[in-house]
């Protein structure tokens, strides 16, 4: 059954993140009604499931919804059953929450408590461009161009590409980042590799694009890891933990007492256009959000006071 999933999932080209939660999900699923097939269960077994997530696990509403999307995977793509009740299944509401930002003062803080220089250009890269962690980290050389100013985000969410600009102050930064890439790439093709992955079924049809300059990836791990897919070994990208870890410390360095993780510099990013008078469908593409509305979010920050009211106790002086 588990082979079915994965095999399902790799022809409808999803993730191998995507692919291991979904064969966790499921298999989980299976393994709390007692390994019965999933095709002889139905709504009240869902149901259960999600509860007993909910109630006994304690997981967040998001958790609990990848693991909705997993089961509704399972029922439509691998065993080809319609489900009328899915859509009344009972599930719990994600709460609306505001994210956390930055002042100018604490990204500038936090970034001058990183004290490895590769780090200290991705976490830059990151609040200078609004790109999601896993996009700066799968940045690869053909998509930088110094001489525009442009950074081109392939697959972001949604399977989109988009268009975002490169911070000038980064500019000679990446240009020296991406000629030693280029040398190490150079090193690592003498040695008998230097292939990247390549995504969907541009290996075969390009065969020759794996180990071709651009297509590498520009921040990349100091060793090679075995590929769980195709068990190629290659250079990966920089591991996204090591940036993850760097942001705490720094923050915890820097004295920030806000919950601080990569994705905060992306809020900080478009919360500080729109405080500098950009407009908001501009911010809206540089994002890559789908829908204005998504966007909205980040103008709480400039209702200051409760939507610009001045609290009755200034007033007294």
């Amino acid at each position: 059954m588990l082979d079915m999933v994965r095999e399902r999932l790799r022809v409808k080209h999803y993730s191998l993140r995507t692919e291991t939660a979904y064969v966790a999900w499921i298999k989980r699923y299976i393994v709390f009604h007692g390994r019965q097939h999933p095709s002889g269960l139905g709504k009240r077994e869902v149901e259960a499931f999600l509860t007993h997530l909910a109630t006994e696990r304690n997981v967040a509403a998001a958790t609990q919804g990848q693991a909705l999307a997993a089961i509704l995977f399972l029922y439509q793509e691998v065993l080809g059953q319609v489900l009328p009740w899915f859509d009344d299944v009972v599930r719990a509401k994600r709460p609306a929450r505001l994210p956390t930002v930055l002042t100018v003062d604490e990204v500038r803080a936090l970034i001058q408590a990183v004290a490895d220089p590769e780090l200290s250009l991705v976490i830059r890269l990151l609040y200078g461009t609004g790109m999601r962690l896993l996009e700066g980290l799968r940045l690869r050389v053909k998509d930088v161009d110094l001489a525009r100013g442009e950074l081109i985000v392939r697959d972001g969410k949604g399977g989109k590409d988009r268009v975002t600009m490169l911070p000038r102050s980064l500019t000679p930064l990446m240009r020296s980042r991406i000629a030693d890439r280029l040398a190490l790439h150079a090193q690592d093709l003498q040695d008998g590799r230097g292939t990247v992955w390549l995504p969907d079924a541009l290996a075969v049809k390009y065969p020759a694009a794996a180990s071709a300059p651009g297509w590498q990836y520009v921040f990349v791990a100091k060793g090679f890891s075995l590929d769980p897919r195709s068990h190629a070994v290659r250079r990966h990208h920089l591991d996204e933990k090591r940036v993850q870890r760097a942001v705490r410390d720094a923050a915890r360095s820097a004295g920030i007492l806000k919950p601080v993780s990569p994705h905060s510099l992306r809020h900080s990013f478009a919360t500080h256009l729109l405080e500098s008078g950009q407009d908001i469908r501009t911010v809206q593409e540089l994002l890559g959000h789908k829908d204005v509305s998504t966007t909205m979010i980040y103008t709480h920050v400039l209702n200051r006071g409760g939507f610009a009211v001045t609290s009755p106790l200034d007033r007294l002086g």
